[in-house]
């Protein structure tokens, strides 16, 4: 059978194509993206004179709407005096040489005066039909119409508009320029010229409908672009910026493949067109097309070449010495073969021949490694079998006296009751030397202790002759060895130790031996950590399973768990207390018998419905949270269930779980808390109407009192008077929403009308420093009034009081997502993050200088919270670098939708 990957013709065709094949798809590439690159330089060219056009126009159009708003503020103009305007528009006239006409309208529509008077009058004419004229009607602001011929002027023109209103809202006509348009045509001519000397482009200008009014050509003039190009117009007057290229067809009246530009002017709806033909736009990319197609075959038959060469110089070669690597390291001989190609390269002095013959040298250096390889297997293997660190040094000792050949080993360690290092495993070394082995942690002349101190190998080449271990010859001569290496063991947990080496004659340990007998060091480390760790680990795991037993048995909640079977597989002491079964071992219990118990406590009432809750909890199917009342003792209890799954770190189920929790106590509080409110409610009404009372008693007929005592004290009863009742409300309102029985009465209405009245309600009253900013596109609301009033005057005065005097106050709303969304902002010292959370609970104030200088109950946010919520709405704090912003949502429902809801 024909193997492709041991047939050298075969790979070298593959070595071909992975050379060629990369620079034909490069360059194909390479093409695509360069063709890309160029359309994009040109389209961003096109679009670039398209948004310049369009800023200029803009700032042109902006300069005529903000002369016409300068006209209307003349009281000539605004009195429609014939004689003023004259004088006046032919002061504007002068210098505006694009206006070829200024006229006022009265109310009626009326033409009531134009400058210049001639050649042709239109005064006494009715334009009340004028597009214009209706849009003006409705607005304030200055604005745009349509182009169209002028019928004082006979020439094509747009008008620039400014609505005339008096004081009391009434609307008094308008005052309108127009604006010729063949200045911005001769303007797009010139620019047409300097862009494109061979007139191929075309630059137009649209009005809101889509009609031309400018163009280089004045023909082209008020015609119906939508008509040539709908999709392009409908794109541009939408507000987009962007190119297309168009081809003939499709509701296009072009005759070839067109490149179209286009930019809005956004301050009248207007945009820019600018086109040209796209096989003139495009030249250079075909060429640049044939010039990649060029370079691409070149490549190739350049590759074709440059893969013989490399063929016979190199990859035939490579190959040969790959067949023989492979077989290096393998347990059967190298063939014959092999070896022929290996010694024919060998005599080469180039990188072939050097390649070569480190293979040779690597063959021979690889069946030394193997057999180190396999002998540290053979360790690792030892170490992991068992945890008994005596069984598996001696393993390790056999080992490194099989593959070194040393003739005697041994490892010291520390041990820890004694304090001093002695043999714990030894191979080769007689009994009586091995129990001799009584090294002191201070001693000098060690060689392992100085190996663990300076952390690395210390070696002895020849004891006979080294001076410094002159101490140890004797014991040395008596064991019968002359050269030693001791290498420290990097123990972490474990007491110092170090594997020792003895060779009988002098010799001095390599590098290789070296990190040999390192690697049977850190073997040796291995298995001493992992007997340590065990042992400790098994102490630490003991002692975490006590305290976490001492944890969940001092929980004051029940806990319980299920085995994947029904079974209950652990407790604790607190639910056989809440369940009445203090003196039963539920561990012979199932969860069936536990719930079935567990309903029977609750009332007679709520038993069928509570074993009902309680299988869809366990299946998953209802919510995990019941809450049920239950007799003991004759008194009620409250408590909650929560189950929740047991799963192992895979996320598979392993068992569920319930915890049973009192919540008698929280019950209670809350019962008390609204029970407060309540009381202190009704005891406020009484120095209420006490105050009241005194107040009547002041303003009787039969007491004498001084006109200033007068005054003073009864803005100081009505002020505490007000204080009181505000108080009051506040109350009733907390009370109504903890209650869940706050009225809502919707009607509709603005949110504009509901800001003025919290603002004129407000105390203090923001004055001038609120700024208020509204979407134009928020429709009716369907709300409160009183309660969304209330939402936003308390807003308000809290902005008012903890903002500081020098503060902006900004409220704006928008339509987010079927949602009218108000923030009310400030600039004062904020809010801290920490106190997010609970700024919106009741009773609840900062403490700070601020709050102090400022009297309140803490109800005021509370009680928007309770509102909003109430018309289905969200209120939260936002964060901001400065002051504090609070923003609320509510729904955009209408009265209809709400009686479907409610039906």
């Amino acid at each position: 059978m024909f193997n492709f990957r041991r047939d050298l013709g075969f790979q070298l065709l593959t070595l071909y194509l992975l050379f060629i094949v990369p620079v034909i798809l490069a360059s194909l590439i390479f093409d695509q993206w360069l063709t890309q690159k160029i359309k994009a330089n040109i389209e961003s060219a096109d679009l670039a004179l398209a948004r310049s056009i369009a800023q200029e126009s803009n700032t042109f159009l902006q300069n005529a709407l903000i002369a016409v708003e300068q006209l209307s503020a003349y009281p000539q103009v605004i009195n429609a005096d014939s004689s003023g305007m004259e004088e006046l528009f032919a002061i504007f006239h002068s210098g505006r040489p694009d206006v070829n006409l200024i006229y006022r309208l009265d109310a009626q529509g009326i033409m009531v005066f134009h400058y210049p008077t001639g050649p042709g009058s239109t005064v006494g004419w009715d334009f009340s039909s004028r597009d214009y004229f209706l849009r003006a009607k409705a607005t304030h602001h200055a604005l745009l119409s349509k182009g169209r011929i002028s019928p004082t002027t006979q020439q094509p023109v747009a008008t620039a508009v400014m609505p005339l209103w008096s004081q009391q809202g009434r609307f008094l006509g308008l005052v309108a320029t127009n604006i010729k348009l063949e200045a911005l045509s001769a303007t797009l001519k010139s620019i047409v010229a300097q862009h494109d000397p061979s007139a191929a482009s075309d630059i137009v200008i649209l009005d809101h409908t889509a009609q031309v009014i400018a163009h280089a050509e004045s023909s082209m003039l008020l015609q119906d672009f939508s008509a040539r190009q709908p999709e392009i117009s409908q794109a541009v007057l939408s507000g987009e910026t962007g190119s297309r290229v168009v081809e003939p067809g499709n509701g296009a009246t072009d005759e070839a493949e067109r490149l179209y530009s286009f930019a809005p002017i956004s301050i009248a709806g207007w945009g820019v067109v600018v086109s040209r033909p796209a096989e003139l736009a495009f030249a250079a990319v075909r060429a640049t097309h044939r010039g990649v197609l060029f370079t691409m075959g070149f490549f190739i038959v350049v590759g074709f070449f440059f893969w013989l060469a490399l063929s016979r110089q190199v990859l035939i070669p490579l190959e040969s010495l790959a067949l023989y690597s492979q077989k290096i390291g393998m347990e059967t001989e190298i063939p014959e073969k092999y070896l022929q190609a290996v010694q024919e390269y060998i005599e080469r002095d180039d990188q072939v021949g050097h390649l070569s013959r480190s293979l040779k040298r690597m063959e021979a250096s690889i069946q030394a490694r193997l057999k180190e390889l396999s002998t540290l297997l053979q360790t690792s293997t030892s170490v992991v079998s068992t945890l008994d660190s005596r069984i598996v040094l001696d393993r390790i000792l056999e080992q490194v006296e099989k593959l070194m050949q040393t003739h005697m080993c041994a490892i010291v360690a520390l041990e820890e009751r004694s304090g001093v290092f002695r043999a714990q495993a030894s191979r080769g070394l007689s009994k009586q030397y091995t129990e001799q082995i009584t090294i002191l942690p201070n001693e000098q002349h060690s060689v392992s202790l100085r190996a663990i101190r300076e952390g690395k190998p210390v070696q002895i080449s020849d004891i006979e002759t080294e001076a410094s271990f002159a101490s140890l010859r004797e014991r040395a001569r008596a064991e019968g060895y002359r050269s030693m290496l001791a290498v420290p063991l990097q123990t972490l947990h474990a007491p110092p130790a170090a594997l020792i080496v003895y060779r009988k004659d002098p010799h001095v340990f390599s590098e290789r031996e070296i990190n040999l007998i390192s690697s049977f060091a850190n073997h040796a480390t291995m298995a001493i950590e992992n007997a340590t760790l065990y042992e400790k680990s098994d102490l630490r795991l003991r002692e975490q399973t006590r305290r976490l037993e001492a944890l969940i048995q001092s929980l004051q909640d029940g806990l319980i768990l299920e085995g994947l079977h029904g079974s209950i597989l652990y407790y604790n002491k607190r639910i056989t207390q809440l369940v009445n079964l203090e003196e039963v071992d539920l561990s012979k219990w199932t969860m069936t018998q536990f719930i079935d118990h567990l309903v029977r406590q609750a009332e007679d009432h709520q038993q069928a419905k509570l074993y009902q809750e309680i299988q869809g909890a366990m299946q998953g199917k209802d919510h995990r949270h019941i809450e049920f009342t239950a007799l003991r003792e004759r008194k009620k209890h409250y408590l909650r269930l929560q189950f929740f799954d047991v799963t192992d770190p895979e996320g598979e189920s392993i068992g569920h779980g319930l915890i049973l929790r009192d919540i008698t106590r929280n019950r209670e509080i809350d019962r008390m808390k609204s029970s407060l409110i309540a009381t202190v409610s009704h005891e406020l009404r009484t120095p209420l109407a006490a105050v009241k009372g005194y107040t009547t008693t002041l303003l009787a007929e039969d007491v004498s009192w001084d006109a200033q005592s007068q005054r003073e004290f009864l803005e100081i009863i009505l002020k505490e008077t007000d204080r009181l009742s505000q108080l009051v409300t506040d109350l009733l309102d907390i009370s109504r929403i903890e209650a869940g029985n706050l009225p809502i009465q919707r009607k509709e209405c603005t949110l504009e009308e509901l800001i003025q009245r919290a603002q004129l309600s407000a105390h203090p009253t923001p004055s001038n420093r609120l700024q208020v900013h509204l979407a134009k596109d928020i429709p009716l609301l369907f709300v409160d009034p009183p309660r969304i009033e209330t939402v936003l005057r308390n807003l308000i005065e809290n902005a008012v009081k903890y903002a500081g005097e020098d503060s902006p106050i900004r409220l704006t709303a928008t339509v987010e997502e079927q949602h009218v969304v108000v923030r009310v902002e400030d600039e004062g010292p904020g809010i801290p993050s920490e106190k997010h959370a609970q700024i919106f609970d009741s009773f609840y104030r900062l403490e700070n200088g601020l709050t102090r200088r400022n009297p309140g109950a803490g109800l005021g946010l509370s009680i928007c919270k309770g509102f909003v919520e109430a018309h289905g709405g969200e209120i939260w704090l936002e964060e901001r670098k400065k002051g504090a912003c609070f923003a609320f949502s509510l729904p955009l429902t209408t009265s209809q939708e709400m009686k479907e809801e409610a039906k």
